[in-house]
C-alpha cells in the first residue's frame, strides 16, 4: 500500500524500522559554520536488536507498510563524492578537541532543490520501494530504515569497535585474535546493557568506539523522509552492524533548524521544535519507542555559546584558529526528538547579588558523587535516575543558568531571574524530585514561533515573556517546568496523544505559579478560576473556527499508539500548517484535567499525581494508562458514571466541548467586597483581569475613540505584557483606531510568536490602511521569520 503524504497538510510520517532493531546511544561529532549555515560532521548510531523488540500492536492500514519484495538499486557514496576536511585518525584517548576546522567556506545553496521543497518527491511514500536487489533472489538483505530529511548524507560505515584498546573487556577472551560481524555486535550489545552505576565508564566507551576507524563502507540511499541503509550478506536485523557511521550535513533551508540573527544582530541558530522533529538535524529514529541517550561534541567559532540537552553545564575548550568545542551528555534515554541545541552569541545573565541559602539550596546532586539510597523501585529501563538517589528528591532548587542577548541583560535581571528559584521549588512541592538535574534558559530571537519550549535540561522562552510584569514570564516559565515531568520523563507513545504533554502543563502552570506567589488558599482559587474563565472563552472560540478533526485529542482512536509490522507509523495532522497555531490540546486537555481533579478533590488528585510520576517517569504511555490508574485512585462514591470509555467518549474522541463541562462556572459572583476608591480599585487591575476587560470590550460592535484613548492611559496599556497589548492590538484593529497603529507595528515585529492571528484581523477588515500595516510588517520581518509563520501569513497578504 502506497502512503499518499502532501508535506503542506497531511500526516507526518515516521519511517525508522524500530520494531527490528533501536538505537540505544547516538555520538554526534558537529562542526556549526555560519558563514555557508551549514552544521557539518558525523554520527555514530549504537544498536541492539533481538526478539525482546515485539511489536507494540498490529500493523493498520494507516501505518506505513513493511518491506516487500520489490527491488531498487542502492548506491555506494563515492558516486556522490564530496571532499570531507574534517577526518581524523583513531586515538585510544577521548579526543574531543582534534578538530580544527571551523569554517567551510561559502553559504551552500546545493540543497535548494532538495528534499525540502520537492513536493513531487514527498507526495508518495511506500516502504515497498526501500527493499534491495542484492543478486541473491533466495534471500534478501535486512534495510535499516532512518528518518531522515533536508540532509545531504556523504558516507555510511561500520564501525569497527573491536580495534578500540581495552575493548577485550567486554568479551570473553583476553586478547581479540580473530575478529567477526558477530564479535563486534557483541561488544556493542556488553557496552548497551551496562549497569547503571557504570555510566561514566559507559560514556567514555562510547566515545571511543566512535572513533575507531571504519571497517566497510555501507550501501545507502535516500528519499523525501527516509536514509535507507543495508549491508550486502547481513540479512537480520541482528546480522546488521550495531556500530555505523554517517557522514552528513545539514541544508541551510533544513527544516528542523532556524539560521536567524538574535535582538543584538549576531548570527546564531537554534532548534524551533519543527513538526518534523529532528531529521533534518541528524539522520535517527523519530518514533518515541526508540528512546535512546546520547552525547555530542560541538565546535563553533569561539565567539559563539553552544547551549544543548545535557546533564553536564559545558564549558568551552579553546582549539586552533580561533574555534571552541563544548562536550555534552545525557544518560536517561528519551526519544530523538527531544535533543535541542542553540548556537550564539549568548551572554549569561546572573543576579546582582546571590544569597547563601540560594548556593546551599542549588547544590548539584550528581549520581557520581551522591550515594544510591534506594528509596523506591522504578518501572523505566536502567539508568541513573534521580528518584533513586536520596539527596536528589529533596533538592527544591536545581542548578539553573540563564542565557540572552546582551541587550537584553536589564529585562533578565528585572524579570526572569528572580522568578526561576520560586518556579522551581513550587514544582517541587506539588510533584516532588525533578526528573532533571540542572536547568538553562534561553531568551531565544524574535522570530521564534511560541511563547516557550521545553528540553531536557534547557528551556526556550521568547523575548514577549519580559516585557510589562512578572505574571506573563512567571507562567510560562512554570508551563515549560512542568513538562520536565509531563513531556519529558513521562512522553506520549503515540504522539497524536499530544494533550498528555500540553493538556498536563497548562493545568500544573496555574497550581505551580500560584505557590511561587505564595498565594493564600482563596486567592490561588480566585486566580486559577480567572484563568479557567479566560481559557473557556478561547477555547469556545477555537471550537467555532477549526476543522471539527483537529478538535479531537486521540483521532486515532483504538488504533492509538499502532506500528506497522516494521515499527513505522504517522502523525495525524502532524504537517497541517493549521496544527501550529491550534491549542485545542492544550485546552481542552486542561479542562479535563480540571474536571477529574474537582471529581476527586485537589488535594487527593495531587497525591495521586505524585503516585503517577513515580511510578511512569522514565516511560512512554497512552491515555489509558493515566486514566485507569486514576479511576482506581477514585473512590466508589465519587466515581459515579466516570470510565476510560465514557472519558474517551466525552473528552478524547470526540469533536467540540464536552456536554459534562456545563459545571465549569465562568460567571462565578464575585466575592463581596469592601468598598474601596474607584480609581484604586479599577487602575490597578492585574493581567488576567485585564484581558478579560478587553475580551468583554472586543464583545462590543462600536467604541468610540474617547474611551479607547481612556482605556490606553488609565491602564497603560503598551507597557503592559504581551497577553494584554495581543488584545489591546485586537481592539485597535476592530475599532480602526489609527492613533495606536504603532502598537499593532511593534506588535507584528517584536511579539511575532503571537502576531499571526493580528495579520488575519487586518487583512480581514478590507480596510486598505490596515491592510497596508500588515503589508509593511511582513515586509520588514519576512527574511527572519519562522518559515511555518511565514507561509501562513503569506497565504494570508497575496
Amino acid at each position: 500500500m502506497d502512503i499518499k503524504l502532501d508535506p503542506s497538510q497531511d500526516d507526518l510520517p515516521l519511517m525508522a524500522n524500530t520494531s527490528h532493531t533501536l538505537v540505544k546511544h547516538y555520538v554526534l561529532d558537529l562542526d556549526v559554520d555560519f558563514k555557508s549555515q551549514i552544521i557539518e560532521g558525523t554520527i555514530v548510531l549504537f544498536f541492539e536488536s533481538g526478539s525482546r523488540f515485539k511489536k507494540q500492536s498490529s500493523s493498520t492500514e494507516e501505518t506505513c507498510q513493511s518491506e516487500s519484495n520489490e527491488a531498487c538499486k542502492f548506491r555506494m557514496p563515492e558516486a556522490c563524492h564530496i571532499p570531507v576536511t574534517n577526518t581524523r585518525t583513531f586515538s585510544s584517548k577521548m579526543g574531543y578537541n582534534d578538530f580544527t576546522v571551523c569554517g567551510k567556506g561559502e553559504k551552500d545553496t546545493s540543497g535548494k532543490d532538495g528534499n525540502h521543497d520537492n513536493r513531487e518527491q514527498a507526495s508518495g511514500i511506500s516502504s515497498s520501494k526501500y527493499c534491495c536487489d542484492t543478486g541473491n533472489h533466495e534471500s534478501e538483505d535486512f534495510l535499516l530504515v532512518l528518518d531522515c530529511c533536508d540532509l545531504s548524507v556523504l558516507k555510511v560505515e561500520e564501525v569497527d569497535v573491536a580495534a578500540v584498546p581495552g575493548i577485550e573487556k567486554f568479551t570473553k577472551s583476553p586478547k581479540l585474535t580473530v575478529v567477526s560481524e558477530e564479535l563486534r555486535n557483541q561488544i556493542i550489545h556488553e557496552l548497551v546493557t551496562l549497569p547503571a552505576d557504570r555510566w561514566r565508564e559507559q560514556l567514555d566507551y562510547y566515545a571511543r568506539c566512535s572513533q575507531a576507524p571504519g571497517c566497510g563502507e555501507l550501501l545507502f540511499d535516500t528519499d523525501a523522509w527516509s536514509l535507507q541503509i543495508r549491508k550486502t550478506g547481513a540479512q537480520t536485523a541482528s546480522d546488521f552492524p550495531h556500530a555505523i557511521r554517517i557522514r552528513y550535513r545539514t541544508k541551510p533551508q533544513g527544516r528542523s533548524v532556524t539560521w536567524t540573527s538574535d535582538q543584538s544582530g549576531r548570527p546564531c541558530v537554534y532548534t524551533m521544535g519543527s513538526p518534523i522533529n529532528n531529521r533534518a538535524l541528524f539522520p535517527c529514529q523519530e518514533p518515541p519507542v526508540a528512546m535512546s541517550t546520547w552525547q555530542a561534541t560541538v565546535r563553533a567559532a569561539a565567539c559563539f555559546v553552544v547551549l544543548m540537552s545535557g546533564e553536564n553545564s559545558a564549558k568551552p575548550t579553546q582549539l586552533q584558529e580561533g574555534c571552541s568545542s563544548w562536550h555534552y551528555y545525557v544518560t536517561m534515554p528519551m526519544p530523538a526528538s527531544t535533543v535541542t541545541i542553540a548556537v550564539g552569541s549568548w551572554t549569561e545573565m546572573k543576579p546582582e547579588t546571590c544569597s547563601s541559602h540560594d548556593l546551599a539550596t542549588e547544590r548539584s546532586f550528581s549520581p557520581s558523587e551522591a550515594d544510591f539510597r534506594y528509596v523506591g523501585v522504578c518501572g523505566h529501563m536502567e539508568y541513573p535516575c534521580r528518584f533513586q538517589i536520596a539527596s536528589a528528591t529533596t533538592q527544591e532548587i536545581i542548578p539553573h543558568r540563564v542565557f540572552a542577548p546582551v541587550c537584553l541583560r536589564g529585562a533578565c535581571q528585572e524579570t526572569l531571574l528572580r522568578l526561576i528559584p520560586p518556579c522551581l521549588s513550587a514544582a517541587h512541592s506539588v510533584l516532588g524530585t525533578h526528573p532533571f538535574s540542572r536547568l538553562d534558559v534561553l531568551i531565544v530571537p524574535a522570530n521564534f514561533p511560541s511563547l516557550g519550549m521545553a528540553s531536557p535540561h534547557i528551556i526556550f522562552l521568547s523575548q514577549s515573556t519580559l516585557t510589562g510584569m512578572s505574571h506573563l514570564c512567571g507562567t510560562r516559565l512554570c508551563h515549560e517546568i512542568a513538562h520536565a515531568w509531563f513531556g519529558l520523563a513521562i512522553g506520549a507513545r503515540d504522539w497524536t496523544e499530544e494533550w498528555l504533554s500540553e493538556g498536563f502543563a497548562t493545568h500544573l502552570e496555574d497550581v505551580f505559579w500560584a505557590r511561587a506567589q505564595q498565594l493564600a488558599p482563596h486567592k490561588a482559587q480566585e486566580q486559577q478560576e480567572l484563568r479557567a474563565c479566560l481559557r473557556w472563552h478561547r477555547l469556545q472560540d477555537e471550537v467555532r473556527n477549526s476543522p471539527e478533526e483537529m478538535q479531537v485529542l486521540r483521532p486515532n482512536k483504538e488504533k492509538t499508539g499502532h506500528v506497522s509490522d516494521s515499527g513505522s507509523s504517522v502523525i495525524k495532522h502532524g504537517l497541517n500548517p493549521e496544527k501550529v497555531f491550534m491549542q485545542v490540546h492544550y485546552l481542552k486537555g486542561y479542562f479535563l484535567l480540571w474536571f477529574l481533579a474537582k471529581r476527586l478533590g485537589d488535594d487527593a488528585y495531587f497525591s495521586f499525581l505524585r503516585k503517577f510520576v513515580h511510578t511512569f517517569h522514565g516511560q512512554l504511555i497512552l491515555s489509558q494508562d493515566f486514566l485507569q490508574m486514576l479511576l482506581e485512585n477514585i473512590p466508589e462514591e465519587k466515581r459515579l458514571d466516570l470510565s476510560v470509555e465514557n472519558i474517551f467518549r466525552d473528552w478524547l474522541e470526540s469533536s467540540g466541548i464536552p456536554q459534562v463541562a456545563k459545571w465549569i462556572r465562568v460567571n462565578r459572583r464575585p466575592r463581596k467586597r469592601k468598598r474601596r476608591e474607584t480609581e484604586e480599585v479599577f487602575e490597578k487591575l492585574l493581567p488576567d483581569q485585564l484581558v478579560l476587560l478587553l475580551e468583554c470590550l472586543l464583545e462590543r460592535k462600536t467604541l468610540n475613540p474617547r474611551t479607547l484613548q481612556s482605556l490606553e492611559r488609565t491602564y497603560h496599556l503598551p507597557e503592559q505584557d504581551a497577553e494584554v497589548r495581543h488584545r489591546w492590538c485586537e481592539l485597535i484593529v476592530k475599532h480602526r483606531y489609527t492613533k495606536a497603529y504603532k502598537d499593532v507595528e511593534r506588535f507584528l515585529q517584536e511579539d511575532q510568536a503571537m502576531g499571526i492571528y493580528l495579520y488575519g484581523e487586518l487583512m480581514l477588515s478590507e480596510d486598505a490602511g490596515q491592510q497596508q500595516v500588515a503589508r509593511r510588517c511582513f515586509k520588514l520581518t519576512r527574511e527572519q521569520m519562522d518559515r511555518s509563520s511565514a507561509e501562513v501569513v503569506a497565504e494570508m497578504l497575496f
